[in-house]
């Protein structure tokens, strides 16, 4: 699963934190040997027409297709730079998100009045959790699989409520 939950050692304050992240199924290796199979299998036609004017009329746009399959893999890399950092503290909760550029929203409650909301429809996306308190209802976890979002509700309603 994309998120992991992490506790204080005993020791410690008794913080927990949950850290979520978009999953990517392709490894950066994996998208470099993507590209070179890609840009392989393209140019192999090319080889009936060296030597000829056709090979310079389709060039430009073998080049700009392995150049549109590159940008868009990339761009895919550029927004899983995403991520959410909830801490649970005896009295607080704090979630902070870490968006793709870099920018950072932050909310935070008296961990009595927070309480996790699990929305089956009507949301961006089926089964859409959200935390209420503080006078704000914020989303969390929008960008996991719907059985990661029932299973982290679940997890996370247990978490809230223990130690209260």
């Amino acid at each position: 699963m994309p998120y992991e939950w992490t506790h204080a050692p005993n020791g410690a304050s008794q913080d927990t934190t949950l850290s979520l992240w978009p999953h990517r199924s392709l490894s950066r290796r994996g998208f470099a040997a993507f590209l070179l199979i890609t840009f392989a299998l393209i140019t192999l036609p090319l080889f009936s027409v060296l030597g000829s004017a056709v090979l310079w009329g389709l060039l430009p746009f073998l080049m700009a297709a392995v150049g549109g399959i590159w940008w868009a893999l990339e761009h895919s890399y550029r927004t899983a730079r995403l991520s959410e950092v909830l801490t649970i503290a005896p009295d607080e909760v704090h979630l902070v998100r870490t968006n793709p550029r870099g920018d950072t929203q932050e909310w935070d409650c008296n961990r009595y009045w927070a309480k996790v909301e699990m929305h089956p429809r009507g949301g961006p996306v089926e089964h859409y959790i959200t935390l209420k308190g503080g006078g704000r209802e914020v989303e969390i976890g929008a960008f996991l699989s719907e059985t990661e979002r029932k299973a982290l509700f679940g997890e996370l309603s247990d978490a809230l409520t223990m130690r209260q």
